[in-house]
């Protein structure tokens, strides 16, 4: 390795959390089948990795899977392996080789010294990716402290600058590059405490405003999904929301939520998540648990699904994994296929024998919104009680009350008053009762 080689790498490795990257020009993805794994199952895995890495701003050059009977304390792939792959990656000119599983921050030591060029895992890119497109002040926060998390175990002396601590006790017997290190490791708990104190008052915040929507009886409706399944195209296509949409993943990580008005003029509270992706790394699900709470108080989840995935049923399969980590897996579901305007006739009648239960749309197209609108409206529907009121003339607030709160079945006039027929929530029934018939 030159001495410039040798000097960058270093530079990398003590660069601050928040600088982590994995924007380099060439990467090879590794990944790995172990017993009881499918190899077709670890290929579509780099496959999405591949889009991972180039979101990132990599260029995936190649990919290897590796077969192992155990996983190697080490090196994961084993050193023979490793050599093998390390002359592969000379060969190519590598830059960053990218393991589509978590690596412990030994074994990811002691691959970089075998490749010697950067080794980073899933996790790794996720976080740079989330990095790269966190906008508001709480997902900045919530991003950092992901990196934080995650890079803190990674922390370790290296060469003449971060010496080794040597035999015996005592400051006389520290190197200069341990102590170092140590400050740089209480810099960091002193960051991470700070970043929870602000991501906790932030949640107290976003509390604080769901507190108020449940006092006002509006439901609330979110939609789930994988990632780059079309939640900010549907948002924008049912409520006008205006939302960035790209065709990259985790394009958004900002929550977004709108008024919708639902068939009978109800208004619910339509909200956008962050995208879910297979082995979401547990540090963002932590850090963006305030995020992702939109989802664990929702009424109704309407979790998308890209028809146009090959893996649909894996899209579903890790979508649900994370909401039952989150504690959101007893909350009603609506499962809505997405992107049928790209699907043939023979495709869309796959999807309906094998989702009976699921609705097809095209968000782009607002194609089947109709259909998606009265479900949300029925599934809603039996958190309601039908009241049937006669208010007077004299009180149209109570009329705008019903018509904001419930659902109008039917509306009609007479000499007196305006007479209706409405489900509302059956804990404001009580409000209504003055003008029950």
């Amino acid at each position: 390795m030159t001495q410039e080689h040798a000097s960058r790498r270093r530079h990398r490795l003590t660069a601050t959390v928040t600088d982590l990257k994995v924007a380099v020009q060439r990467a090879l993805l590794v990944g790995v089948v172990l017993p009881g794994m499918s190899q077709e199952a670890e290929e579509r895995s780099l496959d999405e990795l591949a889009l991972l890495t180039d979101t990132a701003g990599s260029d995936p050059v190649d990919s290897e899977i590796v077969r192992r009977d155990v996983i190697d304390p080490a090196t994961y792939i084993g050193k023979g392996k490793a050599d093998e792959l390390a002359v592969m990656a000379k060969a190519m000119d590598i830059d960053v080789v990218v393991f589509d599983h978590a690596l412990s921050p030994a074994q990811q030591r002691n691959l970089m010294r075998i490749f010697e060029c950067d080794v980073v895992d899933r996790e790794a890119v996720i976080l740079d990716i989330f990095a790269q497109h966190a906008t508001s002040k709480v997902g900045a926060i919530q991003v950092e402290l992901a990196l934080l998390r995650y890079h803190l175990p990674r922390l370790r002396g290296r060469g003449k600058s971060f010496s080794q601590q040597g035999a015996g006790v005592g400051i006389a017997n520290r190197g200069p590059g341990e102590t170092k290190l140590e400050t740089d490791r209480r810099r960091i708990l002193a960051r991470i405490t700070k970043l929870e104190r602000q991501l906790a008052a932030s949640a107290s915040h976003r509390e604080t405003q769901r507190k108020q929507r449940r006092r006002n009886q509006v439901p609330q409706v979110s939609i789930v999904g994988y990632t780059n399944a079309g939640k900010s195209t549907l948002l924008n296509s049912l409520t006008k929301a205006e939302v960035l949409v790209e065709d990259r993943l985790f394009a958004t990580l900002d929550p977004t939520v709108r008024k919708l008005a639902l068939p009978g003029r109800r208004l619910v509270l339509l909200a956008d998540t962050v995208g879910f992706v297979r082995r979401l790394p547990h540090g963002l699900v932590e850090s963006f648990r305030s995020t992702l709470a939109e989802a664990t108080e929702a009424d109704l989840l309407l979790h998308l699904v890209d028809g146009t995935d090959p893996d649909v049923a894996g899209q579903i399969a890790a979508v649900r994994e994370v909401l039952s980590e989150i504690g959101a897996a007893d909350i009603a579901e609506l499962l809505v296929i997405n992107k049928i305007d790209a699907l043939s006739e023979s495709q869309q009648e796959r999807i309906r024998n094998l989702y009976p239960d699921a609705l097809l749309i095209s968000a782009q197209e607002g194609t089947g919104f109709d259909t998606l609108l009265e479900t949300i409206a029925e599934r809603l529907a039996t958190r309601l009680v039908v009241v049937s009121l006669a208010i007077p003339y004299s009180r149209g607030d109570v009329v705008a009350a019903a018509h904001r709160l419930g659902e109008v079945i039917e509306e009609k006039h007479d000499e007196a008053g305006t007479i209706l027929d409405v489900r509302v929530p059956a804990a404001e029934v009580g409000r209504f009762a003055a003008f029950a018939r």
